[in-house]
């Protein structure tokens, strides 16, 4: 690398060592595919693998591999799923495996080959609860295996990993899958010249710092100089190594950015010698993130602890950056995270996660994950508490039952102060006799100032998340209906910014046995308000969708109520309502997007609904329906905007990678599919709600016949005589008794109680009959509150009631249906030498 050249944002083989060319001493230029190869080494990695599973998920299919060592050992090709290997078996178990090298050698199958004596072995699962991928398997060169902040870096590694296969990211281009991860984890690498003062870093080392690749010219005193002056000497260190610096050396320090950030980096390194024994190179990663061990001075782990707490949202985001910033730099054995809530103890993390690792009168209370222990049965917590202040007590202190076992080389207790009052109270215990030095003491001190503001804040932002997610899931269905004919599943996701509640909803309305009602919606904005408005018009549409108004007219009265709220918010949605016997579907959509159809054989399709402007902005609006018809094995999709569409993602695009999605998901587990077409979680601006419906027409068709009953002397005659024939049609006389009665009874309430036309609706649908009478009254039929020898009215009902196998009333369109269902028996085969058996009496 020539001095004054621009040097190449490129990496160097790790493990080589030598000048490179004579006239400048740089190193020489690689392939940029070996930057992973220098991150994952200071990781403990020589090679990393991919496994996926195969056709079949009978077995894992290894897809790519890196690392120095992959030219000299490899890993199988295939692994059975049901086999002893370490890839199946985290895989299998959802957990990741780390294995020394004498753990590796009691397992079969599935290690480096050749075999290696001094090989370790991670195998860690790839995805999230529900949702496996497959498995990152690292092989390592130490004979201890992979120290606690490897394996941390692995463990986000294997995260990144995970991401990258779930968006599909290096599908196209497999070979990519490693490096990509890698990058998306910002972990930079270098080789430093120090005869020559000359480094070459790659792009992401040089973001880090704030320098474009174009403007590096290959000197450190370039990176240098965006240094801060109190951590150049540290840095120094590490720029002109002794002849005593050849192990691996671990700092932070700081940088300023062109644009004034500062930004704290952790560096870790080693010194390569030369054959003479004096230091030759100087090769090493960078990272903005904890990935790396922290730096052992006190001030450091101060400003890293700020800056982490800064970053921790939530009360266990707090506790897991106690635990990194406490257990493991001051070699605790134990710590705990309780907030105190009304003289209790609400213990947010215990690091050992076990119950065992604790006292029995933890264990005695534990609750569902983590114990809930009163404050007085703790004296020594208590006061602490009281005064304010830390206690550090030493080995072999004789404490309350609740403590015993904690701390018993020494213990530590925190008490956290925020806003002039204790908001928690933190604990670190030690097993062996440990010694507290003065400058514990003041980081401890320290550490509990800054972590009792983080605890209070966060607890704040875990209340409002909780108040919003109680109001939005008050707010959706809770579940959703089974119906004849067809499966229907729905997703709600809040956006990942502000208040996590928004205006998207959607429901599913039984109309009836054969009819359903299908909704989605989005109100405009994401507030509390527009929750609130998006639950009022959730509830007005089911209420005219129940009340029986067809599709056109459900949408226009929603309407009208927003636009009579007088509210500054507009709402948009889209109603289905579907004849599940048919396949009959009316569409009406008010300023949403488009329905999206997949047929049986797979094709998709956008429905060309006519679409009409969006709720709550013109009163007199229009809305008209567009009639389709549905196929049985046909998924309906509604879709929010918040799924399709966000700043980088262009409607039209969303739209068509959606029906793609839709098109490549398996209709036989509706729920698995609309998982699949949320697609990537991470790229999520807006809330997004998902409604799908899978259509398989219904099994069983029911049989129907009418009557118009006339108001004559003799109606119920005539409605009786209609019921007769009817049930001698379809051959279920051995219920006429009842159904007769039944008739005559709410044909007379009917045409007694109310005025305007009465129908009578009759539906034999497998071993039911249903009569439904329907008359022009919204008032339910009222059955009598007291029943003796002089009451005269209503004991019709009471009888209707008795002879029915269920019976109820539900308002419709411009009235009410009162119904009543009544079970056939079956009917047992005749003996082959019974007589014929005779006709029952006159059925009218």
């Amino acid at each position: 690398m020539p001095h004054d050249g621009r040097a190449r944002a490129g990496v160097s083989e790790l493990g080589e060592s030598g000048a490179g060319p004579t006239d400048t001493g740089s190193p020489p230029p690689v392939p940029e595919a070996a930057a992973s190869d220098r991150a994952l080494i200071f990781a403990g990695a020589a090679l990393t693998a991919v496994y996926v599973p195969g056709a079949g998920h009978e077995e894992l299919q290894l897809v790519e591999t890196a690392g120095c060592a992959s030219s000299e050992c490899g890993l199988p090709e295939r692994l059975p799923l049901s086999g002893g290997s370490p890839a199946a078996h985290a895989f299998r178990a959802h957990r990741p495996l780390w294995l020394t090298p004498a753990a590796l050698a009691s397992y079969p199958e599935g290690g480096p080959t050749p075999p290696r004596a001094e090989a370790s072995l991670a195998a860690l699962p790839l995805g999230t609860e529900g949702r496996w991928l497959g498995c990152l398997v690292v092989v390592g060169d130490s004979t201890d295996g992979f120290e606690a902040e490897q394996r941390r870096f692995l463990e986000r590694y294997a995260d990144a990993v995970a991401g990258m296969l779930q968006t599909g990211t290096g599908r196209p281009a497999p070979s990519s899958l490693l490096s990509l991860a890698l990058r998306s984890l910002r972990v930079g690498s270098f080789v430093l010249v120090p005869d020559t003062g000359l480094i070459d870093a790659d792009e992401t080392l040089l973001e880090l710092v704030g320098i474009a690749p174009d403007d590096f010219d290959g000197k450190v005193d370039t990176l240098l100089a965006h240094a801060l002056p109190e951590d150049m000497h540290a840095l120094m260190s590490v720029v002109e190594p002794s002849t005593q610096a050849f192990g691996r050396r671990e700092l932070e320090f700081r940088v300023r950015r062109p644009t004034g950030e500062m930004r704290w980096l952790s560096l870790s390194c080693r010194v390569v010698a030369s054959t003479g024994g004096e230091p030759e190179q100087v090769l090493g990663v960078v990272t903005a993130t904890s990935v790396l061990r922290k730096g052992p001075d006190d001030v450091s782990r101060i400003q890293w602890l700020t800056a982490a707490l800064d970053d921790a949202a939530t009360v266990r985001d707090v506790s897991r950056v106690v635990v990194t910033a406490l257990r493991e730099p001051l070699g605790a054995d134990r710590v705990a995270l309780a907030e105190v809530q009304d003289d209790r103890l609400m213990v947010t993390v215990l690091d050992p996660p076990k119950p065992d690792a604790w006292p029995e009168a933890w264990r005695s209370e534990w609750r569902s994950e983590w114990p809930d222990a009163p404050v007085s049965a703790l004296p020594t917590l208590r006061m602490a508490l009281r005064d304010g202040r830390t206690d550090l007590w030493p080995a072999g202190t004789a404490f309350e039952p609740g403590l015993a076992g904690v701390g018993a080389g020494g213990l530590a207790v925190l008490p956290l102060p925020a806003k002039g009052r204790v908001a928690g109270v933190c604990l670190v215990g030690w097993d062996e006799p440990h010694e507290f030095v003065p400058e514990e003491r003041s980081l401890l001190t320290a550490t509990a100032a800054l972590v009792g503001h983080a605890l209070k804040r966060a607890h704040a932002y875990d209340a409002e998340q909780e108040l919003a997610t109680m109001l939005q899931r008050s707010l959706l269905p809770r579940r959703l209906p089974e119906l004849a004919g067809g499966t229907a599943v729905a997703r709600y996701l809040p956006a990942r910014r502000g208040l996590q509640v928004g205006g998207d909803w959607y429901d599913v309305i039984a109309l009836s046995e054969d009819r359903v009602a299908l909704v989605i919606g989005d109100v405009q904005g994401h507030s509390a308000g527009a929750a609130t408005i998006m639950g009022q018009m959730r509830t007005a549409v089911r209420a005219y969708a129940v009340e029986g108004h067809p599709p056109d007219v459900v949408v226009s009265h929603a309407n009208r109520l927003l636009v009579g709220m007088e509210t500054d918010l507009f709402a948009t949605c889209c109603y289905v309502e579907l004849d599940m016997e048919q396949g009959n579907t009316l569409f009406v959509r008010a300023g949403h997007l488009s329905p999206m159809l997949r047929h049986p054989d797979g094709s998709t399709e956008e429905v060309q609904v006519e679409g009409g402007l969006p709720l709550g902005i013109l009163a007199e609006a229009e809305f008209p329906m567009t009639a389709v018809a549905l196929a049985p094995g046909t998924v309906l999709a509604l879709v929010t905007d918040g799924l399709v569409e966000a700043a980088d993602l262009p409607l039209d695009e969303g739209m068509q990678r959606t029906r793609t999605a839709l098109a490549a998901a398996d209709p036989a587990d509706p729920g698995r599919m609309a998982d699949e077409l949320l697609g990537d979680l991470d790229r999520r601006e807006d809330d997004v709600a998902l409604l799908l419906l899978r259509y398989d027409g219904m099994k069983t068709r029911p049989i129907r016949a009418g009557w118009v009953v006339w108001r004559l002397p003799d109606a119920v005659m005539h409605a009786r005589r209609f019921t007769a024939r009817t049930l001698r049609r379809w051959k279920v006389e051995e219920v006429a008794d009842e159904v007769l009665l039944v008739v005559s009874e709410l044909v007379t309430n009917a045409l007694v109680h109310t005025q305007g036309a009465v129908r009578v609706d009759l539906t034999l649908r497998g071993d039911r009959v249903r009569v439904c009478v329907i008359d022009s009254s919204p008032r339910a039929p009222a059955k009598p509150v007291i029943v003796d020898w002089e009451s005269t009215g209503g004991r019709g009902l009471l009888l209707v009631e008795a002879m029915s196998q269920s019976f109820g009333s539900m308002p419709v369109a411009g009235g009410k249906q009162v119904w009543s269902e009544i079970v056939v028996p079956r009917r047992e085969p005749a003996p082959a030498d019974s007589e014929p058996g005779t006709e029952r009496g006159s059925l009218s």
